[in-house]
């Protein structure tokens, strides 16, 4: 199988002094996608840029210390595809798509429309420009697979206290609604076409004390996939115990 774990780090350096280079070889995915990686290529060092075995991508925000993603792959992609098109949304580093011929994997960090709602309709934008932008990859013959932070978390299986978050970025119905209609147009959460009812898997946690203890959480981070990619899926897991970040990696494995 192809195994692809994708993680949201809060910060590469950060994760790193947390043990994540430990994880990372211990683990031995084909492919990582990262996201917020809050850094520029030369702000790290060679074991962080090019660790053994893989190749390494980054698509970085303009502004310092902000966003960002990354891919590294044991398989030179033949392509790397660097945003969506979108000067709003590339300028921020949100998307990275490494091309492997028949299937396109992605790494994206879709925004947060945080407090006040004051970013919904940039959310709202990317939302909307991201699904157009796979669809038209989808009509050209592509197997796409979508990785990342979504923040948003779909359902009310998707986070620990549905009722008090409805007024919350992450669970407002707009943002939800993109989500069921992006799962109703040709794409499948994956994790959910193993585990529809699977109650308490939740990938964020609030950095406030006992939340994660108590597993008070939010599932925003997904692996989705195409519709005709579905037969190839493995597997979907959330790696929970792992530390080093608000957010948890989630695994995805494919039948080669």
């Amino acid at each position: 199988a192809v195994k692809i774990i994708s993680w949201n780090v809060n910060g590469i350096r950060a994760a790193r002094r947390n043990g994540f280079l430990d994880w990372f070889s211990e683990i031995k995915a084909d492919v990582f996608c990262l996201q917020e990686t809050k850094a520029l290529p030369e702000q790290l060092d060679e074991e962080l840029l090019n660790p053994k075995k893989y190749h390494s991508y980054w698509h970085s925000a303009e502004k310092k210390g902000y966003s960002g993603v990354a891919i590294y792959s044991k398989k030179e992609p033949l392509e790397i595809i660097e945003g969506i098109g979108d000067a709003s949304i590339d300028r921020e580093g949100r998307v990275l798509g490494a091309d492997y011929g028949d299937t396109i994997l992605f790494s994206a960090y879709f925004p947060n429309s945080q407090r006040d709602h004051a970013r919904l309709d940039y959310k709202l934008h990317f939302c909307k420009k991201i699904k157009s932008f796979l669809k038209k990859k989808v009509k050209a013959g592509k197997n796409i697979v979508l990785c990342g932070d979504y923040n948003v978390a779909h359902t009310e299986i998707d986070l620990k206290n549905p009722k008090t978050n409805t007024k919350n970025p992450g669970f407002l119905p707009e943002e939800r609604d993109w989500m069921s209609q992006f799962l109703n147009d040709g794409f499948v959460d994956g994790f959910r076409h193993f585990h529809p009812e699977a109650i308490e898997e939740y990938t964020w946690w609030s950095y406030r004390p006992g939340v994660r203890e108590r597993n008070i959480g939010w599932r925003l981070d997904y692996g989705c996939v195409n519709e005709e990619l579905v037969g190839k899926l493995k597997k979907v897991q959330h790696h929970q115990s792992v530390m080093g970040s608000d957010h948890c990696p989630v695994e995805v494995q494919l039948k080669k």
